[in-house]
């Protein structure tokens, strides 16, 4: 599961860095964490959970400070979170996480990409079986023992722990995610990015070809203003 979802992410982020949507995004999380805990993110994991995320794509702090503002502010409108569930071509599953102002457009927006290019738009509730949803932390490698440090961090919602590239992948339970972090903190350990991940607990393999082929789909949607992210159940060989 860690070397699928340090791919999968990867890319995800890659994408990001390329458009100015990225920030646009970034800026919906925030908003929606303030909205629902408050602007105090010592007291609001979501939003510490986005903020981390906008530091790891280089959001500039004045930028991320000016979205919590205006995120507290009573005339801000509230934006509504929905997800939709469909199948991309060759039986792989889509799961799509939305933050909009208006629901009629984001799915019409939706269903048109998923149609157009051979896939199709499920009935809400269909998919949840496929995905668990999971807080993922990427950490530098802490220094001392790691026997003691993962025992630890079970303690705190620690359900799996991977060697990456240039770090450690931690993963929880979405609900011991503010656990998690808050004894991550309290052990001063550098958090390179926290994210919340559904994780296909199933797969469909697929071919370079094919995944080349679904890649523009999931590219196509998250270039929607409205779409936060895209989760799939796709593998391939390698």
């Amino acid at each position: 599961m860690g070397r699928i979802f340090e791919k999968r992410k990867d890319r995800m982020f890659a994408r990001w860095a390329k458009t100015a949507k990225a920030f646009t995004k970034l800026g919906k999380e925030i908003a929606i964490a303030v909205k629902l805990s408050g602007p105090d993110p010592s007291t609001n994991p979501r939003l510490r959970m986005a903020m981390q995320t906008a530091r790891s794509l280089n959001m500039p702090k004045d930028r991320i400070e000016a979205a919590i503002k205006r995120a507290s502010s009573k005339d801000e409108a509230d934006l509504a979170e929905i997800s939709y569930e469909g199948f991309a071509p060759h039986g792989v599953a889509l799961f799509i996480e939305a933050a909009t102002d208006n629901a009629t457009r984001t799915v019409a927006n939706v269903r048109n990409i998923i149609t157009k290019h051979g896939g199709n738009l499920a009935t809400s509730g269909a998919l949840e079986y496929i995905f668990t949803r999971k807080g993922v932390f990427k950490i530098a490698v802490p220094p001392g023992d790691m026997d003691e440090f993962e025992l630890d961090l079970i303690d705190h919602g620690l359900e799996e722990i991977f060697q990456a590239d240039d770090g450690l992948l931690l993963y929880s339970s979405f609900q011991s995610y503010g656990d998690l972090q808050r004894a991550l903190d309290a052990k001063g350990v550098e958090i390179k990015s926290a994210t919340s991940q559904r994780i296909p607990t199933s797969h469909v393999t697929v071919t370079p070809e094919q995944e080349a082929e679904i890649q523009k789909i999931i590219e196509k949607l998250e270039e929607d203003d409205d779409v936060q992210s895209v989760f799939h159940n796709m593998q391939t060989d390698d």
